[in-house]
């Protein structure tokens, strides 16, 4: 098999917990991938990742690709067209002038930041989640942190990582939409809103910096973002077969890789990604009536203005019950693989009651800001007339994956009246063909429609996103992303849509009235527990 290296692209994404990396061609076809696990910790009160296991995670997601290529093509990957790095949006890095980190990464996950993200909200009119980076910046502010005076520079993990492999102090313009709030018109942070936050909050505490000089430039799709730098080749590919030279793509967010991997990057377009937390965007052509703290306002890639709602949870509580199934089934004597005992749970959850016959539950492993919550128990309910069996159950942990998603959405829809085309699902949710969807279109009352590429998710669009990049650079392609998505990566792309049961909408919303209602009850668990 022959291959165009120059045409060529790599995508990595750094997922929750798993670290992918992927080679496309000039049309955007998946040729080799490699990966690597890893899980976050909770040290000192904060979700975080080591930045030893960031690189060291790097370098085996990229060295299990190389050996793919290798194994494939009989040729060691040298160089390729352009590169792109995405990962998990939000939190803090925070570095001094001497590119020393001041404290570990915080996360996305963390839910220490209420106060910040209420108070930004109102002075900013605008909804500031407490997971974006200007919440946890105006934290350290706030709590006078030891290092605050010190800060030179602030990003997202996929900005840390593409600095130390090309230099580059920049973020594409969907992360960087999660860091503070972006003018789409200008494809820059919002001049006003950034003004009125230096003059009004952070002038307060006498810092020796502006935040918008520790900000990361902000770049959009198909705009050059630098070469890879003799020492980030090193940095990424310590066998040295990477050439320096290599073009970037702005670093993006699995939000933006999420859009561009199902195509959902123009305006009424839709997608929702459901892993180990779960979100949906829907692309829009003008502002909220309101502000709304379940929704957040980010952009696409390209920097249009984008309805998100974000939740922590998704399908952690199905793996933990997985567990226990399978656990259950080797104390009975029988092995049962991995993929089929989930493949069971997902399709017995379709014959469950459509309100699940009177069972509740909640899937908080940890906090949930969309419902409230700043911290999490997850709990499984039932009345005395609940029927508890296996469909009802796993129908259970189906709805409860996506229930606080499903709380979002109907502000959304129901009181914004938000149109919306197209719905697309991709993550580990909608694996199991059909049932997923089923799921999901009930929540949304809406078709949900899985394309035949889903199942490549972020680093597949992150690899697009470069490839794009690519060829704006070369002069192959003056197109929008969104034409450059239609005409060329997904020309002829196949895809299965599942339209809402009105009896499964029925049935959730039955289910939300008693899960709101039992919000008191997880609010309990949290406190006493």
């Amino acid at each position: 098999m022959s291959l165009n290296w120059e045409k060529a692209a790599i995508g990595i994404e750094f997922g929750s917990t798993r670290i992918k990396a992927v080679l496309v061609d000039e049309a955007g076809k998946p040729l080799a991938s490699g990966d690597h696990g890893w899980e976050n910790h909770f040290e000192n009160g904060i979700w975080t990742y080591p930045v030893e296991e960031i690189w060291a995670g790097l370098q085996d997601a990229y060295g299990n690709l190389a050996k793919d290529v290798q194994e494939k093509f009989g040729a060691p990957i040298q160089t390729v067209g352009a590169i792109g790095i995405s990962a998990m949006m939000h939190g803090l890095l925070a570095f001094d002038k001497d590119g020393k980190l001041l404290t570990p990464f915080r996360t996305w996950r963390n839910t220490m930041t209420g106060e910040e993200a209420e108070i930004l909200t109102k002075e900013l009119g605008f909804n500031i989640p407490q997971r974006w980076s200007i919440s946890h910046l105006y934290k350290v502010m706030r709590d006078e942190e030891p290092f605050a005076g010190d800060v030179a520079f602030v990003t997202t993990l996929a900005g840390y990582i593409h600095w130390q492999l090309t230099g580059e102090k920049v973020l594409g313009i969907g992360d960087a939409s999660g860091m503070f709030p972006i003018d789409s018109a200008t494809k820059d942070y919002d001049a006003g809103m950034l003004k009125k936050f230096e003059e009004e909050c952070a002038a307060t505490y006498g810092l020796p910096w502006k935040t918008s000089d520790v900000l990361p430039k902000v770049l959009a799709a198909g705009e050059a973002a630098g070469k890879l730098t003799e020492e980030g080749a090193k940095k990424l590919d310590p066998s040295g077969n990477l050439s320096a030279g290599i073009l970037f793509a702005p670093p993006e967010g699995d939000a933006g890789t999420g859009m561009t991997a199902t195509n959902s990057v123009s305006v009424g377009t839709g997608n929702v990604s459901a892993g180990t937390s779960i979100f949906a965007m829907v692309v829009v052509d003008k502002p909220m009536k309101e502000v709304h703290p379940e929704i957040d306002m980010v952009t696409t890639p390209a920097g249009d203005a984008v309805a998100m709602v974000h939740c922590n949870n998704c399908t952690s509580d199905i793996n933990a019950w997985a567990n226990v199934f399978s656990g259950f089934a080797k104390a009975a004597g029988a092995e049962v693989d991995t993929n089929r005992l989930y493949t069971s749970i997902f399709e017995s959850a379709v014959s469950g009651k459509p309100d699940c016959g009177g069972l509740m539950s909640f899937n908080y492993l940890s906090g949930e800001p969309v419902t409230g919550f700043d911290a999490g128990r997850p709990m499984v309910l039932r009345d005395e007339a609940g029927e508890m069996n296996f469909p009802n159950f796993a129908r259970l942990l189906l709805y409860s994956a996506v229930s606080a998603l499903k709380y979002g959405l109907d502000i959304l829809f129901k009181e914004e009246n938000v149109p919306l085309k197209t719905m697309y699902g991709h993550g580990g949710f909608f694996k199991t063909p059909v049932a997923g969807q089923k799921i999901m279109a009930a929540a949304m009352n809406a078709p949900v429609t899985v394309m035949e590429t889903a199942g490549e998710g972020g680093p597949w669009g992150m690899a697009v996103l470069a490839r794009y990049a690519k060829a704006k650079a070369d002069g192959e392609t003056d197109a929008s992303l969104g034409d450059y998505l239609n005409s060329v990566i997904f020309a002829g792309a196949q895809g299965s849509t599942v339209d809402p049961d009105p009896a499964d909408v029925a049935g959730f919303d039955a289910f939300m009235q008693r899960y709101v209602k039992a919000f008191p009850v997880e609010q309990a668990a949290v406190e006493h527990y």
